[in-house]
């Protein structure tokens, strides 16, 4: 049984009861209850609650479970074999991978030795872009459940000898790893993979298309800041659009989520099809943030450009960066959110960007390491089911 049951039946005498004490609405309360796992800003005042209500005294070792459960106390049995791009996935499965992301998240606090879920498992991250979030918190998602992690340095690899992608996913296929994170300057690089090796594969950001685990970490970011509730928060996603593999991947993922979102940005740097994914489009802050109960900022992404389709960065953040004053067109209380990395002053102000009372940025870091191990274990288990490991 996990420590949600045991606290909201053992304490609170159950659902209901535990949202009347809590002042929650019942379906919070039913949600920490199925997922089996509550956020861990809600463990104070559940431990307070607790005491001076019921007498009874709880530590924040009772919201950590002796072991993790399995996938399916997290919600519908996850049955995919790769992560290349939100499209391939329905609703069920993003619930339940952000459900395990929550209770990653949980027990990211804790680091407990006991995390194995990947223990006897290879991973191998190949990165034939630049990068520090991702890579390093694939690396450090791999480590904390157990796997053998190995990152390689394409630089200095064959692929810079002249070695074809499709050389290289023989190579890796006869080192048969468990997981494979991938990612390349060509959008569908790493669904070609995924058809030549004999692993799953994980699609960390390919070209100008899709950067599913980002979308996924920001979902849980909402999810943690929102109570759970993404569905009907109005979110602007403001920018380089046209470059951005991340506004992709979030349009595609906040859709499915019932978000209301909005597109803002220079017209060069809208895509023409924009208006056919789902989205209001602006082409000025203010009307565009009208409203808006998420800001979430992107970079422009001058080494994806050809050409000049802003006059200057200076005039950029006069129009587009986000200040205080154009954070004024949104909602009072408007939350900020950035995938990384920042280029202040362009995009975003620093005053903005660090203020703890309305930036999120510190979070989706955090969150990503989390929604890393939920993506890792989800696969991991999927692939145990289809090769008849567990049933």
């Amino acid at each position: 049984m996990s420590y949600a049951v045991d606290i909201i039946d053992d304490v609170f005498g159950g659902i209901r009861p535990a949202a009347r004490a809590l002042g929650k609405p019942a379906s919070t309360i039913q949600g920490w209850y199925e997922a089996g796992t509550i956020p861990q800003k809600h463990w104070q005042d559940i431990i307070d609650i607790a005491r001076d209500e019921f007498d009874y005294h709880l530590s924040p070792d009772n919201f950590f479970p002796a072991e993790a459960p399995p996938i399916s106390a997290h919600g519908y049995p996850f049955q995919q074999p790769h992560c290349l791009s939100i499209n391939d996935y329905k609703r069920p499965d993003i619930d339940t991978l952000l459900n395990l992301g929550a209770h990653y998240l949980d027990l990211n606090v804790q680091k407990s030795p006991q995390n194995s879920v990947l223990a006897g498992k290879t991973l191998i991250n190949l990165f034939f872009e630049n990068s520090t979030r991702t890579e390093k918190s694939f690396e450090l998602a791999g480590k904390r459940l157990g796997a053998d992690v190995i990152s390689m340095q394409v630089a200095s690899s064959s692929v810079k000898k002249g070695e074809t992608l499709l050389d290289t996913a023989a190579t890796l296929n006869a080192m048969n790893p468990d997981l494979l994170v991938v990612r390349h300057s060509a959008s569908g690089a790493p669904a070609l993979l995924a058809q030549k090796v004999g692993c799953s594969v994980i699609n960390a950001g390919d070209g100008m298309h899709e950067h599913p685990t980002q979308a996924l970490l920001d979902a849980l970011t909402l999810h943690q800041a929102f109570d759970g509730e993404i569905g009907g928060l109005r979110i602007a996603i403001c920018g380089d659009i046209t470059h951005s593999r991340v506004a992709r991947s979030n349009v595609a993922l906040l859709n499915m989520l019932g978000a209301e979102l909005r597109l803002i940005g220079p017209p060069t740097l809208i895509p023409m099809d924009a208006d056919r994914w789902g989205v209001e489009v602006f082409h000025d802050m203010e009307s565009g943030l009208a409203g808006c109960d998420v800001v979430m900022m992107l970079r422009l992404q001058l080494e994806r450009m050809r050409g000049a389709f802003v006059p200057s960065k200076r005039e950029y953040f006069h129009y587009y960066g986000l200040d205080r004053a154009k954070l004024g067109f949104a909602k009072s209380g408007a939350m900020v959110m950035h995938p990384g990395p920042m280029n202040r002053g362009v995009e975003i102000s620093s005053d903005v960007a660090d203020d703890p009372n309305i930036s999120l940025i510190t979070q989706q870091v955090e969150t990503g390491v989390a929604m890393r191990m939920a993506i890792l274990h989800a696969l991991s288990d999927a692939q145990d089911r289809r090769r008849g490991r567990i049933s």
